[in-house]
């Protein structure tokens, strides 16, 4: 696969925020899950505030429903209903644009009257239905590549979300399974899947993520972080996505490889100088 040099990708918009094409990289962030009423606030308005001071563009994450949780018994959130009106709470109180996941093609039309973005979970990746559905909605649509899926059969996925006519689509780079329990990042996926037009997303926190690795959870090297996220910005990924916690270790999901919320503010100074250093905005 030839690559061009410095691979130019669309523009995408999730609300207002505008990244892609050249723009300065946005920012992804939140807790894993909704976990209770008022953790997801207080993060989302510091998050708020943390994005003026930077500033940088920031879009609000939060799961309403983890549905593939390691163990059945595993916190799963408040689900879609609970959940959609807490995310829409977040948006009036802080302004920020919302994304979540979604697992199946009924959540598509309720998620996409409350949320900015809808975004198909790695482990779906491929299921077209759930795919057409999200593009029909005309909101943008992030596809979280899946671990077991190589840079060039991306194109697939975004082609079923664009047989809906909606070009507002980019794809998240996550890490692809090592042996039994371990992630590791190709950074050569950033251009690869560039090259086919559309931003690419690098989330740094599921990247540092070991499936199962604490027997019926996952576990996760926080500390790992920031290497991959200055590896990625080095690279030239259009935003980041990190999930982020005030007190990781209380979270009820992904707590091991969550970025702790104090630490947020420096990484994105270091992406921002890394990428100004490259000549990128």
């Amino acid at each position: 696969m030839s690559l061009p040099e410095n691979p130019r990708t669309k523009v995408v918009s999730i609300g207002p925020v505008r990244f892609g094409g050249g723009l300065p990289a946005a920012l992804i962030a939140g807790p894993c899950v909704l976990e209770d009423e008022e953790t997801p606030r207080r993060i989302a308005r510091e998050l708020a505030r943390m994005a003026r001071d930077l500033p940088v563009p920031l879009v609000f994450k939060a799961s309403y429903d983890k549905a593939n949780r390691t163990s059945v018994a595993s916190f799963r959130g408040p689900g879609l209903e609970r959940g959609l009106a807490l995310l829409s709470r977040i948006r009036e109180e802080t302004g920020l644009p919302l994304l979540s996941d979604v697992h199946e093609v009924a959540q598509v039309e309720p998620a996409a009257a409350v949320l900015d973005c809808l975004q198909v979970p790695a482990f779906l990746c491929r299921q077209t239905d759930l795919l057409v559905a999200c593009g029909r909605t005309g909101r943008a649509v992030n596809v979280k590549k899946g671990q077991f899926l190589a840079p060039g059969d991306v194109i697939h996925l975004i082609e079923k979300v664009r047989s809906t006519g909606n070009e507002n689509v980019f794809v998240t780079e996550r890490g692809a399974s090592f042996g039994y329990g371990n992630l590791v990042t190709d950074f050569r996926a950033i251009p690869r899947v560039q090259a086919f037009g559309y931003p690419v997303v690098f989330d740094g926190t599921h990247s540092v993520q070991q499936p199962g690795g604490r027997g019926d959870r996952s576990g996760g090297e926080r500390e790992m972080v920031p290497f991959l996220v200055r590896a990625a910005a080095a690279a030239g990924a259009d935003a980041f996505f990190l999930e982020v916690h005030d007190r990781p270790e209380e979270a009820r999901s992904d707590g091991e490889n969550m970025l702790r919320l104090a630490d947020l503010p420096a990484l994105v100074r270091e992406i921002m100088g890394l990428r100004a250093a490259l000549g990128k905005a």
